[in-house]
């Protein structure tokens, strides 16, 4: 079984530690512990995992953020991947920060890249796991939050919830999304 796992963020230095590259980040996170490498292909950096007979294959969109959803779909139709094979990481600000939240379907929550992917795909019928950066912004400075770097204590606790994402991404295809998110939600 083949799935498409999406970590959302923007390339480039300027972006490589802040909030809205999580999903990158996640990914670099996996790459490294699995001894895998990133490869420039068309419209992403791409990479394969494979495991338990499931190959993983993971994508960070070089479309930027917001048009993340020309990724999505080429590499959806290259590999031959159903929507519902699809999982999307991506950085939350309406979640405490630290919480994760899984779900298969609903709606973009103000996220230009995940309401990119659903007109892109047409629909919204695909996996999000949604990692809470918090909101600890004041009126008219959202774009600075998510586009800071992370602060240290940030940068501690995330060192330690990315692992748990890991291993939730592992557990698709096997032990199904209500079962991943009640494993979330005993760590």
């Amino acid at each position: 079984m083949k799935y498409l796992v999406v970590g959302l963020g923007n390339f480039g230095e300027e972006y490589k530690n802040t909030r809205h590259n999580l999903g990158f980040e996640v990914l670099d996170t996996l790459a490294k512990v699995s001894n895998i490498s990133f490869e420039d292909k068309r419209y992403g950096f791409v990479s394969h995992y494979k495991f338990k007979a499931r190959i993983f294959v993971l994508i960070k969109p070089t479309t930027y953020m917001n048009l993340s959803g020309k990724a999505v779909n080429y590499w959806l139709q290259k590999e031959k991947i159903p929507v519902k094979n699809l999982i999307i990481i991506v950085d939350d600000i309406a979640l405490p920060f630290g919480a994760i939240r899984i779900k298969t379907k609903g709606g973009d929550g103000g996220h230009n890249g995940l309401k990119n992917i659903a007109q892109t795909i047409g629909g919204n019928n695909y996996t999000r796991l949604r990692f809470g950066v918090g909101s600890e912004f004041s009126e008219g400075k959202k774009v600075n939050y998510v586009l800071g770097d992370w602060t240290l204590e940030e940068k501690e606790i995330l060192d330690k919830k990315i692992p748990i994402v890991l291993e939730a991404i592992k557990s698709f295809g096997t032990i199904g999304v209500e079962r991943t998110m009640n494993f979330f939600n005993n760590k």
